[in-house]
């Protein structure tokens, strides 16, 4: 079917209603339009569908999320009758559309005769994850588009352990989706009537406490945090997302008595009015965290993104300025703090291990073995990370104390197997007062994290391929480096070539082979001259080639130097 053919049959489909068909009609002279819109489906993966929202094909709408639904309920129905009666968890977000996308979801696995537990309102992403543990679900869904601007919308999926999806079965959905007819197949029942049978049940406040309480065990020193919580402030936002309860809620338990919300920030809403992007990676998304906090004299500001997966953080600098902590620097922090702070208190596990990925900085490596930490790297993505923790906790190798990755994810605990803002939000804060209570900011401990473990510095480049030939260019980047391995760059000799696809590594001087044990992943790797590994990586949710760079140094200049250099050579691959 070419994708004038499918536009024409969506066209006159039953299943669409007036105003969807009103839409596609206005779009009949733009060929491009309906070519970007019908050319292929969303391509379902591991991180389960993202998009932009309107009527078409590879679009995010109500027929796209059923498709997907029935796909997944029948990949479920296949786990036998014991699975359709644990069920599947629901939730959604703050987006546009969500909640109609979410009862869409609960509606076809009601059909499908499999047990749903809905959310009765939008809650964090790591609340869906901690219910399907809690409940014994099979499976999960979340819809969300987690910091994606406002005309995104996504559908994420979890298996039984709580963690997203597993590439074995991200494949059988997405043969599911190829096999079934977008409109014929689907199987649905009425949303009341679902109710009214007890197919979907709804979950509120007793599941928030549930997890609350499990939030709570994650606290290490609260008399820190009482020593110093007349006098300590904070400003939090939740850019207009889920966070908004939950997080100053749980800061609230820990004891924190000036927590001040962004008001403007406190409204939920799926356009995102008072930014241009929801993003605490953004950090001029910032501007009226940084104005109250200068108004009402605090010392740390703290935002979760939209769907409160991740968060970020700014903080005073030596000269009283709001400076934006990285994420990597954030999870640098958060791991030397934990482990001062449970030694502290007598909470550190026997065989203590640090978790993080392969694009995230090697200081966090550092920080754990100079204090007899195991420190081990996973895949991108936080369903690898919690399978290397099942792995090794159910192995008995170790026990985890952390684990993250340098896009403002963390994850502590063991209720959740998915990056945790409302958790994070608690340890940060925690750490944010210990250190006022040292009469320091969280600036003052970064600095004598360099001056401990050694100076670090990174970068993400974002190589943006978008339109119907980014993806194109995406396969020829990657191909052009394998077939062409660089043997220098910026000027400095490439010493190791690593391929994470099939876990080769090339010594440049003698061309030695060896393997890693990570495998399986479209992942360039060069180990530099001057002590930087450079990571290429196309991502696996929007159309754009990431280039990580992690430099070290002997001091902050050296380590910008770096940066600088590598920085200049990864735009040029933007061809």
């Amino acid at each position: 079917m070419s994708y004038r053919d499918v536009y024409e049959k969506w066209l006159n489909s039953p299943a669409l209603s007036e105003e969807e068909k009103q839409e596609l009609r206005a779009i009949a002279g733009d060929e491009r339009e309906i070519e970007s819109r019908f050319f292929a489906p969303l391509e379902f993966g591991t991180a389960g569908l993202r998009g932009t929202m309107c009527v078409g094909l590879h679009q995010m709408n109500v027929h796209v999320i059923r498709h997907a639904t029935q796909a997944f309920a029948e990949v479920i129905k296949a786990e036998g009758a014991e699975a359709m009666e644990r069920g599947v968890a629901v939730c959604y977000d703050c987006r546009n559309n969500s909640e109609t996308f979410a009862r869409e979801t609960a509606c076809v696995m009601a059909g499908n005769g499999i047990k749903v537990r809905l959310f009765d309102a939008l809650r964090p992403t790591p609340e869906v994850s901690f219910a399907v543990r809690e409940y014994h679900c099979i499976a999960g869904v979340n819809v969300t588009a987690s910091h994606n601007p406002k005309e995104y919308n996504g559908y994420k999926v979890y298996w039984q352990d709580g963690a997203q999806l597993p590439p074995h079965h991200a494949s059988a959905i997405a043969q599911k989706m190829e096999e079934l007819d977008l409109f014929d197949s689907i199987v649905r029942m009425d949303y009341d009537e679902a109710l009214k049978s007890g197919r979907i049940t709804l979950m509120g406040a007793e599941t928030d406490e549930k997890f609350l309480a499990n939030v709570m065990g994650q606290v290490n020193d609260q008399a820190a945090v009482e020593q110093v919580a007349d006098t300590f402030k904070m400003v939090y936002t939740p850019f207009h997302g889920t966070g908004y309860k939950l997080i100053p809620e749980a800061l609230r338990r820990l004891g924190m008595k000036h927590v001040i919300c962004v008001p403007e920030q406190m409204v939920i809403d799926g356009n995102f009015p008072t930014v241009v992007s929801p993003n605490p990676e953004n950090p001029e998304g910032f501007y009226l965290a940084v104005d109250l906090a200068k108004k009402e004299g605090a010392d740390f500001i703290l935002g979760s993104d939209p769907d409160a997966d991740r968060v970020g953080i700014m903080v005073r600098n030596d000269q009283g300025e709001f400076v934006t902590i990285s994420g990597n620097q954030t999870g640098v922090l958060l791991l030397d703090y934990l482990i001062g702070a449970k030694r502290r208190t007598g909470k550190m596990p026997d065989k203590p291990v640090a978790l993080k990925t392969i694009v995230t900085t090697e200081m966090a490596r550092k920080v754990a073995e100079t204090n007899g930490l195991q420190c081990y790297d996973t895949f991108t993505g936080f369903k690898f990370l919690a399978e290397k923790k099942d792995k090794l906790e159910n192995a008995g190798e170790g026990k985890v104390i952390f684990s993250y990755e340098e896009s403002y994810g963390y994850m502590l605990g063991d209720y959740v197997r998915d990056k945790d803002a409302v958790t994070a939000s608690l340890a940060l804060t925690e750490m944010a007062a210990w250190y006022a209570g040292q009469g320091m900011t969280l600036y003052d401990a970064l600095q004598k994290c360099y001056e401990k473990y050694g100076f670090y510095g990174e970068k993400t480049m974002n190589l943006v391929m978008p339109g119907l030939d980014g993806l194109k260019k995406m396969a020829e980047l990657m191909a052009g480096l394998r077939e062409q391995p660089p043997v220098e760059i910026a000027g400095v000799a490439v010493l190791q070539q690593k391929d994470y696809k099939d876990g080769s590594v090339v010594t440049v001087a003698d061309g030695s082979k060896s393997t890693m044990e990570l495998t399986g992943s479209n992942v360039l790797r060069y180990e530099m001259a001057d002590g930087t590994s450079l990571i290429v990586r196309p991502s696996g949710t929007e159309p754009k080639v990431k280039v990580y760079i992690l430099a070290n140094g002997a001091s902050r200049a050296e380590c910008d130097e770096k940066v600088a250099k590598y920085a200049a050579w990864a735009e040029s691959l933007r061809g």
